[in-house]
């Protein structure tokens, strides 16, 4: 629907389309300019108070504007707005979207076109870094939920003119700015163009928690993929070197953190830090976190198989020192366990940061002696489920510890029930199941194991020098 050149009109219009006078926040005022009516509307709080202040004084000022009355618009923009970020739009819907967005609207009689002055401001939390991806050494800003921020971020460490950030629109109401970050020459063309395609097809109504939602969009997963589908970082320097590497960054606005595709498995192995050490000793905490993912799978369901369906070997072995166990019981300890590690864990997540240190205290010294105390667990039990929950705290990715977390639950129970068939088939399961996680387009999950690519993959598996770790070519995937 287009403008009327009726300025009454358009204002009546505006008052059906918004909650006008019923919102408090949607400021309007009639302006002169000269003999001309005008009308101006904005939202109080996303406008920089000063700049309009000065374009008003500028267009009211009767030295500044010598013509009695407004002939072209185009050229009043022009000559009349010393502001920079303006431009005419006649539909109202691009009007009614940018108006929502933080941008002011100015009508003036005689006109089917309004000038769009973006002055807008959002209020913003300071940068600093991100509490999921510390660093001892290393650079301390971090994303926020600004998305010009973010992409200045961006911009402040790749200089290049080829980087460019294409901005959508993504859902009916919500209208969530979406910008897609990439280097012209090294992002897979193709990719591209299938990830514009389903953005602007998505059929939804608002990004009611950001990137995550848009994750959820982008790769639909079913309830037997636990693992995280595409890789989320809110480190500046991370989505730097994966934009290097031809990869494509999906910056959403509201959120603090940003999408990569495509993804693969390895990519939640990988941690900043080993960038930050020597090739070495990156190397070797690199092997380290991945050591640390078949013991965070497999240790808990080891011990069950052991301990209830081959009791011989566990005595052989001195698994369980204290006292010899019948089977429910044990089977019984570990899943209480396992649920007091998860409910602990969560709620040292969630507490407030002067509470966290104090929690951490009960948890280990009294929560535990107690339960042995009662008989609702064991020290052995305690011990495992201890050194399996620090292994999946070593591991990078929150969201990919959390799926190891429910693959191993799935094994526990398949070993209780059937014993060794169990744990083959539960095993058996949990490796197709990854292996047939969904990646966005259609690409292998786990990539560059299959398809085999070599180049890629000691790269994922060592922490090379960087003269050597700079890509020489895109990888084809």
């Amino acid at each position: 629907m287009q403008l009327s050149k009726d300025l009454n009109q358009n204002i009546q219009y505006l008052r059906s389309a918004l909650p006008i006078p019923q919102s408090f926040d949607i400021v309007t005022r009639e302006l002169l300019l000269n003999k001309t009516r005008a009308f101006w509307i904005g939202i109080n709080g996303f406008c920089k108070t000063e700049i309009l202040q000065q374009i008003f004084s500028d267009l009211q000022d009767p030295l500044y504007t010598k013509d009695s009355s407004v002939q072209n618009i185009s050229l009043y923009l022009n000559a009349k707005i010393g502001y920079s970020q303006t431009r005419l739009t006649g539909g109202w819907d691009t009007l009614l979207k940018d108006l929502c967005s933080g941008s002011s609207a100015l009508f003036i009689d005689g006109f089917d076109q309004a000038i769009l002055i973006d002055v807008r401001t959002y209020p913003a939390r300071g940068v600093e870094e991100p509490d999921t991806e510390r660093v001892i050494r290393g650079a301390r800003d971090g994303f926020v939920e600004t998305m010009l921020s973010n992409a200045n971020l961006i911009r402040r460490r790749i200089r290049s003119p080829r980087l460019t950030f294409e901005v959508l629109s993504v859902g009916s109401e919500g209208k969530t700015d979406v910008a897609v970050a990439y280097l012209d020459d090294h992002a897979d063309a193709a990719l591209l163009q299938k990830l514009k395609e389903a953005l602007k097809s998505l059929n939804v109504t608002a990004l009611t928690m950001g990137s995550k939602s848009l994750e959820e969009l982008l790769v639909p997963r079913k309830w037997l993929h636990p693992l995280p589908s595409i890789h989320l970082t809110e480190r500046p320097d991370v989505a730097c070197s994966f934009l290097e590497e031809g990869h494509i960054v999906v910056i959403v606005d509201n959120s603090p953190s940003v999408l990569i595709l495509p993804c693969s498995i390895f990519q939640f192995t990988q941690s900043p830090e080993d960038y930050y050490k020597s090739p070495m000793v990156g190397t070797y905490f690199r092997l380290v976190r991945f050591l640390c993912i078949p013991i965070s799978l497999l240790l808990l369901p080891l011990f069950l198989l052991l301990t209830v369906h081959y009791p011989q070997l566990a005595e052989k072995w001195e698994l369980l020192s204290t006292q010899k166990l019948p089977g429910p019981i044990i089977i019984f300890y570990i899943f209480v366990v396992e649920f007091l590690l998860d409910l602990f864990r969560y709620s040292a997540s969630v507490s407030s940061s002067r509470f966290s240190g104090s929690l951490s205290i009960v948890g280990g010294l009294i929560i535990g002696d107690i339960a042995v105390e009662l008989h609702w667990a064991s020290v052995e039990i305690l011990f495992y489920a201890a050194v399996t929950l620090l292994t999946s705290l070593s591991l990078a990715s929150i969201e990919f510890s959390e799926g190891l977390r429910v693959y191993r639950i799935f094994l526990l129970f398949t070993t209780a029930a059937f014993g060794i068939w169990g744990f083959a088939g539960g095993l058996l399961l949990i490796l197709i199941s990854a292996a047939t996680t969904p990646a966005f387009a259609g690409m292998s999950y786990l990539w560059p194991l299959f398809p085999f690519q070599w180049e890629a993959l000691k790269t994922l598996l060592f922490r090379y020098p960087t003269a050597k770790a700079q890509p020489s070519r895109i990888w084809k995937r």
